[in-house]
Parts: C-alpha cells; structure tokens; sequence
C-alpha cells in the first residue's frame, strides 16, 4: 500500500539506550500487576460461574504468553519494515470490524455487538487488534502527509473514518472517542494544517451527540453519570458500587485479595471495573503508585517522542502513548465518576485475550521506537 523513498534514521550506537530498556521493563510490571489484580479480580465469579476459579486467570495467561511472544518480535524488528504492508492490514482491520455487524458472526453480549466468532479461531474483539494498526499506518499517513498525492491523502481520512463508524455501529462509544483522539493527537503532532484538525474534530464530536441521541442505553448512561445516587438501583448501579469499592479501600487498602464489593456487588469487575477493585485492595497508596507508574510511562515516551529524528517514528511512540496511557486515564475516569460509563478495558488489566494482545503490541510498538530514537 505504500513504498519508502526517504532513508532509514541512523540506527543509536546502544540499541537498548535507557528510554528503551526502562519502558520495557515498566510494560512487564503493569502486565505482572495486572494479571495479580485479575488473579484476585476474577476468581469468585470464576468459581461461581465455571467452578473453576482460575477460568478467567489462565485464559488470560495464555493470551498474555501470544502476546509477549509479539512483544518480542517487535522490539527486534524495525519499524520501516512494516510500513509497505500496514495499509493491507489495516483494511482487514477495518473489514473484521464492520463484520461484527453480520449476524452468524458478530456476538453480542451486553447491548453490544464488539465481538467476532470465526468458528476456527477463538471469538476476538477486532477493535482491540485495529489500534496497533491505526498507530502504525496514521504513522506512515500523518508522517508523509505532505510527500502523498491528494487523492492518497483524501481516500485513507475516509478509511479512518470508516473504521471509527464501523466502532460506534457496534455501538462502542468509549473505543471509538479513544482510537479517534489518538489519530487526531497524531495528526496534530505531525503539523497537519489547523482547518482540518478543527473540521474533524467537529465531525467527531457530532457523530458522538448523534449516536448518543438515538441509543437510549448511551442515554441513560449520561443521566446516570450526572446523577448516580439518584437511580442507585438502577442505571447508576455500577458507578455507585464502583465509588463504594475505592471509598472502601482507604489510604492502604483492604489487603489483596480482601475486596468485598468483587463478591457480587461490583458487575464486570474483572473487566472494564477491574479498578475498582484495585483501588479497594490496595488504596489510595496502591492507586497513586500506578497512577505515578503512568506518569513515568508518559514522561520517558515524550522522551522518546523528543529524541526522534524521523516523524513517522515519532508518531509511533505518540499513538502507543495515547492508547496505553491515555486509554488507562480514560477508564480511570470512568471507574471513579468522572467520565461517563464507557465500554472501555484498563490495558495489560481488563480480562479479554485482544485487549491484552493489543496492549503489549503496541507496548513493544513504542519500545521499538524508543530503540530507534536517538
């Protein structure tokens, strides 16, 4: 889908610099956390569901070795390299996204349908294993903005326009303002012209409204998040048993393992609300070290972002921030009350074998451009 004129940067005289060796080793401890907190997270409603506790555990460990196996490979592979043949894989991507839309395909499950069963393969989430792509191809777009033909230029803001209505058709809010905001981040970045950004922003803010006008659920959400208390029974269940859960925790936390709203009170709570639960079992401490493990997560990728020669590698390391860091801030928002509820997965936390993937694929994206910075 597209060829490379420009020459490669020259490679850093240590292929493991700090940036590089840092990041990689901060990505395995949240992944160790995070599977620790699903440990604790997951095994009551495990044991009640499946009668076996460790269900959700060892289906996340599985996907957690595939993923680290990319992770791998990533990091070894330059990322010139994946340049000509991004475009083709982004728009399967793409495709397996609106195939969620297919009946026989598509599983729903909670008033959306996210979810894509294969028949060969496990059922995966493709809009998980679309924001590695995205980085990667808005990268090469966004980068050469200015070298690409017009047409070029006018027919892939469509396609990342079709991907973001093929998200929100499932309906799925949260991923589709996530994976929007990074491509505009990345756009912004590489000094795309203000007309544009301001024009697409426009129309992603009123495709938002719309979708939430005509989805009475995203509806009750908005009222929910406004007035939790209000409806504590109801639409506003899962936010106020959330605030329950990190009140709870206190300064030091209940002790791992020890939560009391996971038991049946906290729904999903080992997916999109796994928080909650971490900030009950660990505290206000627990929740400010991870909150301070995102801090230095962000400060050595603007580093990196910093250190970059080449636009396209830097627009890497700026997408990979956005959708591990910034997605993390987003969920956080959700759990605690300040954002509406949204469908979205805390990375390297949440239960869900793409969402996991994705996150250590993108992880391995950005240590890749840390070693390539310079």
């Amino acid at each position: 889908m597209a060829t490379i004129s420009e020459p490669a940067a020259k490679p850093s005289r240590d292929p493991w610099n700090a940036e590089a060796r840092w990041l990689r080793w901060l990505t395995l401890i949240w992944l160790v956390l995070g599977l620790l907190m699903l440990f604790s997270a997951s095994y009551p409603v495990a044991q009640r569901i499946t009668g076996d506790g460790l269900y959700f555990f060892k289906r996340q460990l599985l996907w957690a070795g595939l993923g680290l196996g990319c992770f791998w490979a990533l990091v070894q592979i330059p990322l010139r390299r994946w340049f000509p043949w991004v475009g083709i894989l982004c728009l399967l991507g793409v495709g397996l996204v609106w195939a969620t839309q297919v009946p026989g395909l598509g599983v729903s499950r909670l008033e959306a349908s996210r979810w894509l069963d294969l028949k060969v393969i496990p059922v995966i989430q493709p809009s998980e294993l679309l924001k590695p792509l995205l980085v990667l191809q808005g990268s090469w777009i966004f980068g050469r903005w200015f070298h690409h033909p017009p047409w070029f230029r006018i027919l892939w803001v469509v396609i990342f326009a079709f991907a973001l209505l093929g998200i929100l058709a499932q309906p799925n809010l949260g991923t589709t303002a996530i994976c929007g905001l990074t491509l505009w981040a990345m756009a912004w970045t590489a000094g795309i012209p203000a007309f544009t950004l301001l024009a697409t922003a426009g129309l992603g803010i009123l495709a938002a409204v719309v979708s939430i006008l005509s989805k009475d659920y995203q509806r009750r959400r908005i009222l929910a998040f406004l007035d939790p208390w209000g409806n504590a029974q109801g639409d506003g269940y899962q936010l106020v048993q959330s605030l329950l859960a990190i009140g709870s925790g206190g300064l030091w936390g209940k002790g791992y393992g020890l939560s009391q709203q996971k038991l049946f009170y906290l729904p999903i709570q080992y997916t999109d609300f796994i928080f909650s639960v971490y900030a009950e079992e660990f505290g206000l401490a627990g929740s400010l070290f991870f909150l301070g493990l995102l801090t230095f997560y962000t400060l050595l990728g603007w580093r990196v972002m910093g250190r970059c020669r080449e636009l396209t590698i830097r627009l890497v390391a700026c997408g990979c921030l956005m959708f591990l860091v910034g997605q993390s801030l987003m969920n956080i928002g959700v759990v605690t009350g300040v954002l509406p509820t949204t469908g979205v997965p805390l990375p390297l936390f949440s239960h869900g074998g793409s969402s996991i993937l994705a996150g250590l694929i993108t992880a391995g994206l950005l240590v890749r451009a840390a070693r390539e910075a310079g």
